[in-house]
């Protein structure tokens, strides 16, 4: 498909350029917060970046047993199957501005399931324009070998299309993520 060609740099669209704005001017923030963060004792903390002292609990799902959240600390597949260790995770990835793996991650997953070849079609250059393709608004990191398979895949378009890139960002996350959600206080409430 003509989207999938390379051509060098492209117009970006004006969500695309406002999204960008938002981003730049929360990284501002973000910077002077810190800023200030440095410059004052410890008490101060909570004036500048509000804290929930409990992480969000996930909505109307079933809090897995010790033995269920346990497994977790070992297999990201066991996190990803459960619907409160899914949202657990999210909301951990969520507070690390980090969320882009697992939304590219789950976008793969419903993106197996559709039957029609035109929606396949349509969910893989969605796909490929927000995570996949360079400067998209939640790039995902993969190296150039995966991207160039994964866009060979996209010429023709089937279920398996994104299938290597998936199983990049499963092992990245799996690998980096994991271990420090079993750290934070989004498992350690679980697991008390």
């Amino acid at each position: 498909p003509r989207w999938l060609q390379r051509e060098g740099p492209r117009e970006r669209t004006e969500a695309e350029r406002n999204e960008k704005e938002k981003t730049l001017e929360r990284a501002k923030e973000i910077k002077i917060k810190l800023g200030i963060l440095l410059q004052k004792p410890d008490s101060a903390i909570d004036l500048v970046i509000p804290y929930n002292e409990k992480p969000e609990k996930p909505a109307k799902t079933q809090k897995p047993s010790l033995d269920e959240a346990l497994q977790w600390r070992d297999s990201l597949d066991k996190v990803l199957q459960n619907n409160y260790g899914l949202a657990s995770f999210k909301s951990f990835l969520k507070s690390e501005f980090s969320e882009e793996n697992l939304e590219f991650w789950i976008a793969c997953e419903d993106y197996k399931k559709i039957k029609s070849p035109d929606k396949m079609a349509e969910k893989a250059k969605k796909i490929y324009e927000e995570f996949i393709q360079t400067e998209a608004p939640k790039e995902v990191n993969i190296d150039h070998f995966t991207k160039d398979i994964t866009m060979k895949n996209l010429v023709e378009p089937s279920p398996s299309s994104f299938d290597v890139a998936q199983k990049r960002i499963h092992a990245l996350m799996e690998k980096d993520s994991l271990p420090r959600f079993v750290r934070s206080e989004f498992y350690q409430e679980l697991i008390k």
